[in-house]
């Protein structure tokens, strides 16, 4: 009674696409999947984030963004 053989995670597939229908099974997978690259992209852009934050903390400039001393002397 210890460990589950082959043939009794067959029968549970079995049941679980019986109750289930592949349809429905298809789609959560589907689902599960779209997320879990969500979850990567979204990995990478706060990766990127943080990069983009370091190089600002340096004083480097960042592709795309220039900054500008204002004289307030002048106003």
């Amino acid at each position: 009674m210890g460990s589950l053989s082959i043939w009794h995670w067959l029968i549970v597939l079995v049941i679980v696409l019986l109750v289930f229908g592949t349809k429905k099974l298809r789609n959560i997978g589907s689902d599960l999947g779209g997320a879990v690259k969500g979850f990567k992209e979204g990995m990478k852009e706060g990766d990127a984030d943080a990069a983009a934050q370091q190089k600002i903390a340096e004083g480097q400039t960042i592709e795309g963004e220039a900054r500008e001393k204002v004289d307030k002397s002048a106003s």
